[in-house]
């Protein structure tokens, strides 16, 4: 049975990769993600959620000293850019919702992705490896990029992120992290 719906209203909602559809404001600014009626559970990121959600300050630093933006209304690097690789390189996986002519959310943009929020982790994680390897290739060091590479082989991605969440505690903070 189809749902009554204000007019205009489909400005606020969101098509979900799944195909189902949900409206902006059931987002909550503390929601990491959440179950599906597809019987799915969803990934959520927010503008306001930092990109230490994802990597430690160090690298956020570095990041945000080595890229630089063009974007007048972001500055420097942030959780969008992470979450525009994201939906660069899966573009049937990701939603992008632009709430910033709604007021009433509290967030300017979110996205919502068919993973759930620890395969996204992965995921950003394993975006952001193959950026800084990309970045050191081109920094004609041979022996870097070899030291880089060598590294990467021993470097678990799983693992990384399972400590991570496990140092940050985000399911104490919440329990859909």
């Amino acid at each position: 049975m189809s749902q009554p719906r204000v007019p205009g209203d489909d400005e606020n909602t969101l098509e979900l990769p799944c195909g189902q559809t949900m409206v902006a404001g059931e987002l909550d600014l503390g929601m990491r993600e959440f179950k599906c009626d597809c019987g799915e559970t969803h990934a959520v990121v927010m503008d306001v959620h930092p990109p230490e959600r994802f990597l430690p300050d160090f690298l956020v630093e570095v990041l945000r000293e080595a890229i630089e933006t063009t974007s007048e209304e972001m500055p420097e690097f942030d959780t969008p850019h992470l979450l525009g690789v994201v939906l660069e390189e899966f573009p049937e996986a990701v939603v992008a919702y632009d709430a910033s002519e709604n007021a009433d959310v509290g967030y300017a943009m979110a996205w919502v992705t068919e993973f759930d929020s620890r395969r996204l982790h992965e995921i950003v994680v394993e975006l952001v490896v193959e950026l800084m390897e990309h970045a050191v290739s081109h920094a004609d060091d041979d022996e870097a990029l070899s030291a880089f590479e060598q590294e990467m082989v021993e470097f678990d991605v799983a693992e990384f992120v399972d400590q991570y969440r496990a140092e940050r505690d985000l399911e104490a903070e919440d329990p859909y992290a």
